[in-house]
């Protein structure tokens, strides 16, 4: 059995406060001088923590407090208010909603899983990842020590093609090479992400990031300049299919490669494998209305690993806008397994991938492995005000990011999101992530059992003649 796998996380503080949700209004006048003032009793130590940043201007103490409402409920002369922020509207979009972001700000910061004393007060359900319902039959009946006890959970994956059916000769040996492939231990790829400010601070603290989780970190090879050359076989440089050059000195020292999807990204391949027969491809695959059919011929002629890519809020492109990711990694896979296919290709997604979550749902409607992009930047601490797109200044000064400490923050998100992970695969009963993939079984998705349930209750009468009322 291989030793587990431990992500190092290390509390990082945040060089800028962020705006929380609400914050706290602390009225002097007409206070009794209690003996055991409210404050010093607060179980987050978030008054004796607090103070003026004098650079944004805040109270700190928004950081801090995690809405317990101990103080507001126990100060007699109800002194102590919590009131809405108006700045924590402002963060993200209606996607990356403020709560994903002040999330991510906290897993970063201190590498665990985070905790709000006042609950979740949101709908049961929503669209997208959150119509998906995880099984957690077997939590009622959990380990002895837990998960980073002496139970093993596995979360690696395997990158690349493997084969059908093996074939072997009269000396009982393989009968052919099998295909290279690459493990990694966590089903999380590490990608630049499209926007934000500096992103060469950005670039350098993911790929040492990526160094030390042992991923990978998917990197535009036009941004990938000669002090990247020695990345300890951990980077994986993208191409657009036209610009792929079979000359390229970094070719020959990465484990995997990226080429966009285009009509002649098999002939590229072919030319490429035949240079570098241990270099594994992947293609990358917008996720549009024809991707099923693109996936289903790409695998059928031999590709190794396909990337199925969405826009930046998990929805398809084109005339597959309307689409969510989850619906369309299950028809991709479905069609794989109706194909015999699936299980010679590695399927990674990327696009809308926020939550620790959406990794494990992900999984379940029928990938291998997700690719992040957007939560790298707000793990170093980016807002997505997406200033830095129009010419404006950035808010927490992305250009005096230290890269170490930027890189640590990364560990810190995916340590967080592992924890989670293996929560979730140990509340199933599941002990290695690669059995989560496709099993819908483990998952129950609103729209299915809406269908089910509802559908027919207001299904019409049929009369006679056979024909519905109305019709």
């Amino acid at each position: 059995m291989p030793a587990k796998y431990h992500i190092h996380v290390h509390p990082i503080s945040r060089r800028f406060p962020a705006p929380g949700k609400s914050t706290i209004l602390d009225w002097g006048e007409g206070c009794l001088r209690c003996t055991h003032c409210v404050k010093e009793t607060c179980p987050y130590l978030a008054f004796r923590q607090r103070d003026f940043d004098q650079t944004s201007l805040t109270d700190t103490i928004d950081n801090f407090c995690k809405n317990c409402y101990r103080c507001v409920q126990g100060c007699p002369r109800e002194l102590v208010v919590k009131a809405a922020n108006p700045q924590y509207r402002t963060l993200g979009d209606d996607y990356w909603k403020p709560e994903i972001i002040l999330s991510t700000y906290s897993q970063a910061e201190t590498g665990k899983i985070p905790v709000s004393g006042a609950g979740y007060g949101g709908p049961f359900a929503g669209p997208g990842f959150d119509s998906i319902w995880t099984d957690m039959s077997e939590i009622v009946r959990p380990t002895r020590d837990g998960i980073h006890g002496r139970e093993y959970i596995s979360t690696a994956i395997d990158l690349g093609r493997k084969p059908l059916f093996l074939i072997f000769n009269e000396q009982k040996d393989l009968a052919f090479t099998p295909p290279p492939l690459v493990e990694i231990p966590l089903p999380v790829l590490l990608a630049e992400p499209p926007l934000g400010a500096a992103p060469d601070k950005v670039r350098q603290s993911t790929v040492q990031a990526a160094r030390q989780l042992s991923t990978l970190a998917v990197i535009p090879r036009e941004n990938l300049g000669s002090d990247f050359d020695q990345a300890d076989g951990r980077l994986v440089p993208s191409y657009v299919c036209e610009t792929l050059n079979l000359d390229d000195p970094l070719l020959a020292g990465v484990p995997l490669v990226e080429i966009g999807d285009h009509e002649s990204v098999l002939e590229k391949i072919e030319s490429l494998k035949r240079r570098y027969p241990a270099l594994i491809t992947m293609i990358k695959v917008p996720a549009d209305g024809r991707c099923e059919a693109r996936l289903a011929e790409l695998a059928g002629a031999g590709a190794e690993v396909i990337h199925l890519a969405a826009d930046q809020h998990a929805m398809g492109y084109g005339d597959a806008g309307h689409l969510h990711l989850k619906d369309l990694i299950r028809t991709c896979h479905l069609r794989l397994v109706a194909d015999n296919l699936r299980d010679t290709v590695t399927l990674l997604a990327s696009g809308g991938i926020a939550m620790a979550e959406h990794v494990a749902k992900a999984i379940i409607c029928g990938v291998d492995g997700v690719i992040v992009d957007l939560p790298i930047l707000l793990a170093l601490e980016c807002r997505l005000c997406r200033e830095c797109q129009n010419g404006g200044s950035c808010p927490v000064q992305m250009e005096k990011l230290n890269v170490r400490r930027g890189a640590q923050r990364l560990m810190n998100l995916m340590g967080a999101w592992n924890n989670q992970l293996l929560e979730v695969l140990g509340a199933m009963g599941i002990r290695e992530v690669r059995r989560l993939r496709g099993e819908v079984g483990r998952a129950m998705f609103v729209d299915d059992l809406q269908q089910e349930i509802f559908a027919p209750l207001f299904a019409q009468p049929v009369k006679d003649g056979g024909r519905r009322e109305g019709e």
